[in-house]
């Protein structure tokens, strides 16, 4: 009885100290993909119009230390979306290579083509309204169906004829 006690104890000490102190937390560096999920997410301040990832840390001093920060917080046990969280605090929206998948910024990005999809469709009828309004003007669309009835009888007859010549 008292060895299975003993067992329970020693059993729950050793998960305590295991989540306190993670003997195999992981240490992230440049390299990792983790590392460079995180850091794609972000734009370069210094005006280059790359992400933090691949800005060259030989021309840019703000990436360098941008990418510390970073690894450091990953290693303090911050995840994507906390270190996404404080720094969209800090620097607003402005600072995400990509959009917010929700609310304004969602619409700010989506209007302007749906605007444009609907100006095209809107010049397609102006036009073709435009033109059957010219075309009516001239009198040519009477003219182009009898045109048409007799352009289609002389076709339809040389046809026949090389019809017969062959078969």
């Amino acid at each position: 009885m008292r060895k299975k006690l003993y067992s329970a104890i020693l059993l729950a000490v050793i998960l305590v100290q295991a989540a306190a102190f993670p003997a195999f937390a992981k240490e992230f560096d440049y390299k990792s993909k983790e590392f460079k999920a995180v850091a794609s997410q972000f734009s370069c301040t210094c005006g280059c119009g790359q992400d933090h990832y691949e800005c060259d840390p030989n021309t840019c001093n703000l990436t360098v230390e941008f990418k510390k920060d970073l690894v450091d917080m990953m290693n303090k046990g911050m995840d994507k979306d906390e270190i996404r969280a404080y720094y969209i605090g800090i620097y607003g929206e402005e600072i995400l290579t990509a959009p917010e998948k929700e609310g304004f910024s969602l619409t700010a990005w989506v209007l302007p083509f749906v605007a444009l999809g609907g100006a095209g469709t809107a010049l397609v009828f102006v036009i073709r309204k435009w033109v059957r309004k010219k075309g009516q003007a001239n009198g040519q669309i009477e003219e182009e169906t009898g045109r048409d009835e007799v352009e289609s009888e002389i076709l339809s007859s040389i046809i026949d004829e090389e019809r017969k010549k062959y078969l």
